[in-house]
């Protein structure tokens, strides 16, 4: 069979060769009566035509031009009439239309024909050649704009209307001054998808998908500047999502043609491997958009199935789909996966991971880092699972792969990032891997990629990288010396994890190598001219902004510079106090001014980051306070110029409605730290305008991520006032307001919720003192019936550590022989460390509380019979004659 397949495929290549065979298929693709074979004429004609039409002599050229359109004008097949419309693609891209003036003629006449078929007809042939090469037609696009005018009224006939709105589409970039015009016949275009929806849905649904087809074909850019968003929402309104998803899937899952792969799994000279523009991500962005807009129910009873097929098929593009599917849904359906199914997905993607095919351990990577951005803090559970897995990937992987050495990377920052200092165990494999990495290999890539993960690291280890921190500042040192332009991106990553390192490792470590940083970042900025680079050099940013007074922020023209340089203006006053009467007065006038969400975000973050730690100092000059206070006000009642709904044109609806959130939330990140920085009386007039705005959210009907947000920030104000001078008084006058809303949140479904409202009764305890003593017997009780069936350990942990509040706060008013031993029980803590401070003052309070150190009896009873090994470990160092009094205590009756 082999030997067959070999010869008749020389024979095919010889017979191309031949001149005559073109004669001879055109005699097939016009006299036979099998349509398959006329079809397999056409294409073959089209593949001779492709490679081979300057060899075809001009006479030959003529009568081919006839006879291809005598041919598709006498069809009556549909699959054939599409494939001599390809034919006649090829050969517009060889031959200008002004040169077949016989097709102009033809389009001409079809497209305007009162015949239904005949415009149908006449728009695959018009979009075909289009398609091919747009251009060439540019005279005759107000013509065609016209047509497309009518074509679009044309209700009655859908396949009519999907050939134009693609034709439309082919010429979108080559439009130039009717781009008005063809603007509003794009939009009215997709206004007609709308309504016939909306009001006709019978005459939808045998198209659905072309329509998704060509959705697929626009490319998501063209989708979300036009209504198709909107025609989107519809469909899933009127119940065709199984339709979509028949439509979607399959191209998802699809292979790629023989010998060739998808771009994501290509390897470049980038080593991005991505193509945003291919049609199997603009299915999974169409999933994705469906997960942000859809319930998550709805979709996984849809989508598991259809997955679940294909994690055991035998074909792993089949298998690749399936994983980059859940992959894409982790961001829009998040609550339900962390509390549903977060374990046996996160089982799935790791099986994914040793795969036999590299394409799906790359799905696998991808949806691992997907899992470990959206899925927090819930997937860090995972640790000991993932961690050694990640490291042994990276330990095995070939460098030649760079497109999917990045996957692995992406995974592992995202899954260490939110570590904190469950990191130390493997911190010593992880720099050992990213060392090697910086001085062992040359590709830059793989560099860059080492240098960024050492920033994901530094974020989560902070102190604990201090042993590694000479031989990762040389390096970068070494990267930031070089001014060659292939070192440009390696050079902005690595003043990015310089800057991380900056905050994280340690004053006294990083302040002897503050002036050289500086100094090489100076350097780079004045030989070399790259927005980027400046970007990252914020401190220079910040020199030129300071030896020119706010103009700096004015004249540039990069929004990420602009915000980056606003954040060094806060690191800097950390130093400088002296510069806070030139930095407030900006920041303030920014927040106000500024038309971009992202810069205004950042400055936010840098007047948060110089209150807290400029403290007092930032409202030496008495107008700062309302000042500050009046801009965070108003940010949460979205007065800012960037909260005027118009908002960039790059972002939909619901990429704005997420930005104003952040923004709302970084303004309310400030209220505590504005409240610990001042007396509270003076704070009190200002506080009681903003307490509504953050109240407001409380209410059950706002989203979790509003009611985490809120009864958190009135925690963390609360917290505030337990040491402000005054704050006693002040939260006690607040009580009666913040008491029923924080138990109220003590109730709700949402665990972050819960616990958000736990730690905020606590401080109110604390805070408010004997001013709720009252109360004491009601916060009890609350936190009685919670003890008894919760199951979160972070909500637990700050139960623990809201008791503990109360205690600290009036020994007295707590039944210790109630609350103690319940409170043993359930130490130590397991997530909230944070907490550890509170309860370690409340057991040595606890310990010296009693004379007859009944207490104290009763806490070692509690901790040898619950934790039996840990107080075994703790006696065992102790006297023998101390452990035997011990051993007494805990086991008397």
């Amino acid at each position: 069979f082999y030997n067959h397949a070999l010869c008749a495929t020389a024979k095919l290549k010889q017979a191309f060769k031949d001149p005559a065979i073109i004669p001879a298929l055109c005699a097939v693709m016009s006299g036979s009566q099998n349509p398959q074979i006329r079809q397999s004429a056409a294409v073959m004609l089209r593949l001779r035509v492709k490679k081979h039409w300057k060899k075809i002599s001009p006479n030959d050229r003529e009568s081919l031009k006839a006879v291809v359109l005598q041919a598709f004008m006498q069809e009556t097949e549909h699959s054939v009439q599409y494939s001599i419309s390809q034919l006649c693609a090829v050969m517009v891209k060889h031959e200008t239309p002004d040169r077949w003036p016989a097709l102009l003629q033809l389009l001409n006449e079809s497209t305007k024909s009162s015949n239904p078929e005949d415009r149908q007809v006449g728009l695959l042939l018009l979009n075909k050649v289009m398609d091919s090469n747009p251009e060439p037609f540019k005279p005759h696009y107000c013509q065609l704009l016209q047509l497309f005018g009518t074509v679009l009224q044309d209700h009655e006939n859908p396949t009519a209307l999907y050939y134009c709105i693609l034709t439309l589409t082919a010429i979108t970039a080559y439009t130039g001054t009717d781009e008005m015009v063809r603007k509003s016949s794009s939009s009215e275009a997709m206004e007609v998808f709308n309504e016939l929806m909306e009001s006709e849905v019978s005459i939808i649904v045998p198209h659905v998908t072309d329509i998704v087809r060509f959705f697929l074909e626009v490319g998501f850019e063209f989708w979300f500047s036009l209504p198709v968003f909107s025609t989107l929402q519809t469909v899933i309104k009127q119940k065709l999502l199984n339709p979509i998803l028949q439509a979607v899937f399959p191209v998802l899952i699809a292979a790629p043609p023989p010998g060739e792969q998808d771009p994501e799994d290509e390897e470049d000279d980038t080593g991005d491997g991505t193509d945003n523009e291919n049609t199997k991500h603009c299915a999974a962005q169409i999933i994705d958009t469906m997960a942000l807009h859809m319930a998550p129910e709805k979709l996984f009873q849809q989508l598991m199935p259809l997955t679940q097929a294909c994690l055991v098929s035998e074909n792993p593009y089949q298998r690749k789909g399936a994983i980059m599917c859940l992959a894409v849904l982790a961001e829009g359906c998040a609550d339900h996966i962390r509390t549903k199914m977060l374990s046996s997905l996160l089982q799935t993607v790791c099986q994914s991971l040793s795969d036999s095919s590299q394409v799906v351990r790359s799905a696998g990577l991808f949806a691992l880092g997907q899992f470990s951005e959206h899925l927090q803090p819930e997937v860090s559970k995972y640790c000991a699972e993932l961690m050694p897995l990640l490291l042994g990937y990276l330990s095995s992987l070939n460098e030649a792969k760079v497109g999917h050495v990045t996957k692995a990377f992406y995974a592992l920052e995202n899954f260490m990032e939110n570590l904190g200092a469950d990191i130390e165990p493997y911190l010593p494999t992880l720099m050992e891997t990213m060392l090697s990495a910086l001085n062992n290999t040359d590709n830059l890539k793989i560099k860059e990629l080492a240098v960024s993960a050492i920033g994901a690291i530094a974020n989560a280890a902070k102190e604990l990288l201090v042993p590694y921190f000479s031989p990762v500042i040389e390096s970068l040192k070494g990267f930031l010396t070089t001014t060659t332009e292939e070192m440009r991106s390696l050079q902005t990553q690595s003043l990015d994890t310089l800057s991380v390192l900056a905050r994280t490792i340690g004053k006294d470590v990083f302040s002897p190598l503050a002036a050289e940083c500086v100094q090489l970042g100076l350097n780079l900025t004045d030989t070399i001219d790259d927005p980027d680079l400046r970007r990252c050099t914020y401190v220079t940013q910040c020199f030129r902004f300071l030896s020119t007074h706010l103009a700096g922020l004015n004249t540039n023209a990069y929004i990420d510079e602009k915000e980056d340089a606003c954040d060094a203006l806060g690191e800097i006053a950390f130093t400088l106090l002296k510069l806070l009467e030139v930095v407030l007065p900006c920041f303030v006038e920014t927040v106000r001014t500024e038309p971009e969400r992202l810069v205004v975000m950042g400055v936010l973050e840098s007047m948060n980051g110089v209150i807290k730690s400029c403290e007092g100092e930032v409202f030496r000059n008495p107008s700062r306070l309302k000042e500050i206070s009046y801009v965070i006000r108003d940010v949460l009642k979205k007065k800012m110029a960037c909260q005027d709904g118009g908002g960039d044109e790059a972002e939909d609806e619901d990429q704005q409605a997420e930005y104003d959130a952040m923004l709302q939330e970084f303004a309310g990140e400030g209220i505590p730290l504005v409240a610990s920085a001042v007396p509270a009386d003076s704070f009190a007039p200002f506080l009681n305008d903003l307490l509504p705005l953050i109240m407001g959210k409380t209410k059950s009907t706002g989203t979790v991520a509003e009611r985490s947000f809120s009864l958190g920030t009135i925690g963390e104000i609360l917290q505030a006032l337990v040491t402000a001078p005054g704050g006693q008084g002040l939260a006690g006058r607040l009580s009666n307001r913040l008491l029923p809303v924080l138990v109220a949140g003590v109730r709700d479904s949402d665990p972050e919720v819960r616990n958000n409202s736990v730690f905020g009764l606590g401080c109110l305890a604390q805070a408010a003192g004997p001013i709720v003593l009252t109360d004491y017997p009601m916060m009890l009780s609350v936190f009685s019936n919670l003890l008894v069936k919760e199951s979160d350990a972070r909500v637990i942990d700050n139960l623990c550590g809201a008791l503990c509040r109360m205690i600290l706060s009036n020994v007295e008013a707590v039944p210790l022989e109630q609350v103690v031993p319940a409170l043993a029980a359930r130490l130590p803590l397991k997530e909230d460390m944070e907490e550890n401070k509170t309860v370690f003052s409340c057991l040595a309070l606890l310990y010296t509380h009693s004379p007859s150190l009944n207490t104290a009896v009763l806490l070692m009873k509690q901790f040898a019979q619950n934790h039996c090994a840990e107080f075994q470990a703790a006696v065992r160092p102790l006297p023998a004659e101390q452990q035997a009094k011990l051993s007494a205590v805990v086991t008397a009756s």
